[in-house]
């Protein structure tokens, strides 16, 4: 598998959109380093505030089931 491509699956492995991993693809083999990796960091940065919303959810989540369960005893 040449190099773009095992780049490009492991950023869909990461949860980088299909665009955006295209993109870092394109500038890595344009020798576009510096960019590329900007763009890396974007992504992992988009990659962390999803997470934290993801937290959020739980925690609001585990906030109800405790609400209910004060509730029912």
């Amino acid at each position: 598998m040449p190099e773009t491509e095992r780049l490009l699956q492991a950023l869909r492995d990461s949860g980088c959109a299909e665009e955006a991993a295209a993109e870092i693809c394109s500038l890595c083999s344009e020798g576009r380093y510096e960019e590329m990796l900007r763009r890396m960091r974007k992504q992992r940065c988009d990659l962390v505030e999803r997470m934290h919303e993801s937290q959020q959810r739980v925690d609001r989540m585990d906030w109800l089931i405790h609400m209910q369960e004060k509730q029912i005893r």
